[in-house]
């Protein structure tokens, strides 16, 4: 199909701007944004169908990358965020390829109520806010550790001067706290809708199963996170520590859940 080359040219486009010198500041910009028109040029050819919805774990992955290298790049033109280009554009670089080999199950959408569409919607959303906020604590942990220790990798190499070119710790640590807000907003919405909409979106009730236990309590960390930075002043390894589990939790609740059904156990769920 047309977008299984849609994918792979922008996955070659993601992993030379992952390469890239950093003075190649118009040029990185330019391939990502190339990059990124055409992995969301395919991912439209092959998620929408008329009257039915492609899903699943890589298609789940790969829209989240999509989204979060719209927030790197939007987000490297105000601060100087070049350390997040290499990690985002070589994890975007392996996603994008996934939905032509995991092309997942097709549900109908006949019958569906149009809140389906937009539950769907948010929870990408949320999970790539989320995502990007993941690779921003990566970032922290690492410059933290530079600054402090400067052992092993992190005193030379491509890496050492990436994480030299980040903002400061306390501006990196405002922006993840903003980031963290807004994909908690957005997870909250989608914890809502599936519990409010829950038969009217899929046709059955509410039930505690795996993804939605694993999804709560992804929303409870992140939801004590910012209660404790907003009253006891939370920051540093604590923050950092609830942030890559939360998020670590948010990726079983569903990727990791369908990645078992889907690759290990070969069965579509819709």
């Amino acid at each position: 199909m047309m977008q299984t080359y849609f994918f792979v040219l922008a996955s070659l486009l993601y992993l030379g701007c992952a390469i890239l010198p950093a003075d190649r500041r118009a040029t990185i910009a330019a391939g990502t944004a190339a990059g990124w028109l055409l992995h969301g040029g395919a991912l439209w050819a092959d998620v929408l169908a008329p009257g039915s919805l492609r899903v699943g774990f890589a298609v789940m992955l790969s829209a989240t990358l999509w989204i979060t290298v719209a927030a790197y790049w939007l987000e490297n033109r105000n601060f100087a965020l070049d350390g997040l280009r290499v990690l985002v554009l070589p994890s975007a670089a392996v996603v994008v390829i996934l939905p032509a080999l995991f092309p997942g199950s097709v549900v109908p959408l006949s019958g569906k109520s149009p809140l389906f569409s937009w539950h769907i919607a948010i929870a990408i959303l949320a999970y790539s806010t989320l995502t990007i906020a993941a690779f921003h604590a990566v970032l922290m942990a690492l410059q933290e550790s530079k600054l402090h220790t400067g052992r092993g990798m992190l005193r030379e190499g491509w890496l050492a001067a990436a994480l030299d070119r980040l903002p400061a710790l306390l501006s990196m640590e405002k922006l993840l706290f903003r980031l963290i807000a807004f994909g908690f907003g957005l997870l909250t919405l989608t914890v809502l809708s599936g519990i409010v909409f829950s038969e009217q979106l899929f046709g059955i009730p509410f039930k505690w199963d795996h993804k939605n236990i694993f999804t709560m309590l992804s929303w409870v960390l992140f939801g004590l996170l910012l209660a404790g930075r907003k009253w006891r002043g939370w920051r540093g390894k604590t923050a950092l520590t609830f942030t890559l589990t939360g998020f670590a939790t948010l990726l079983l609740a569903y990727v990791g859940s369908r990645f078992v059904l889907e690759v290990v156990l070969h069965r579509g769920l819709a």
